[in-house]
């Protein structure tokens, strides 16, 4: 099975990031795309108790299916994924109702997604590597995801120390902030958070 191993980071000036990215010799893969995602689950919590996610994301006309499980985190988060690209988005939700799940939380961000050079045919010792950065409603954050060796080189080549690694998914900073910042908020949405902000 495949395992997504990674690191966040928060971003203060995006524009900066984009230079630190070129200059280490990532290309851009695709350009800022609005992403939607919603996370399911059963009744009583059930896969969020056994520290499962699933979900359906939308990434520009893309429709993708994933299910996370068996998350470990140390240095990096690393979990395993199952993912497939679905052609209708709206019928898996209806699929994924009739089973019984429903919407438990939905976030939303625009994406832009880079590819080390090592992607272009420049084949390197420890694989390929990936990058997106992230705009959300609660502040930008950058994911590097790779081999372990490859991810702290990589977050070396942007300035980014491993005491600045984030291992938390979205969900879970969602929560952070809410706590933190006393919002209403129900979901990580640009209207949500924007409506329920003082």
């Amino acid at each position: 099975m495949a395992k997504e191993v990674e690191i966040k980071f928060r971003v203060g000036d995006v524009r900066a990031l984009t230079a630190k990215l070129r200059a280490a010799g990532f290309q851009l893969l695709t350009g800022r795309m609005h992403e939607v995602n919603t996370l399911y689950d059963l009744p009583g919590a059930v896969l969020r108790k056994r520290n499962e996610l699933l979900r359906i994301r939308k990434y520009g006309s893309v429709w993708t299916l994933t299910h996370k499980s068996g998350t470990t985190r140390g240095r990096h988060s690393s979990r395993v994924e199952l993912e497939t690209n679905v052609s209708d988005g709206k019928k898996m939700d209806a699929i994924l109702r009739a089973l019984g799940y429903a919407p438990s939380f939905r976030y939303e961000k625009f994406r832009a997604e880079w590819i080390d050079e090592e992607k272009t045919g420049k084949k390197a010792p420890g694989g390929y590597g990936h990058v997106v950065v992230d705009e959300t409603p609660i502040g930008n954050f950058c994911e590097i995801e790779g081999p372990p060796r490859w991810i702290d080189g990589t977050a070396r080549k942007l300035g980014v120390k491993a005491e600045d690694y984030i291992t938390k998914n979205y969900a879970t900073l969602f929560a952070e902030w809410k706590k933190e910042t006393r919002s209403p908020a129900q979901e990580m949405t640009f209207r949500s958070v924007k409506t329920n902000s003082s």
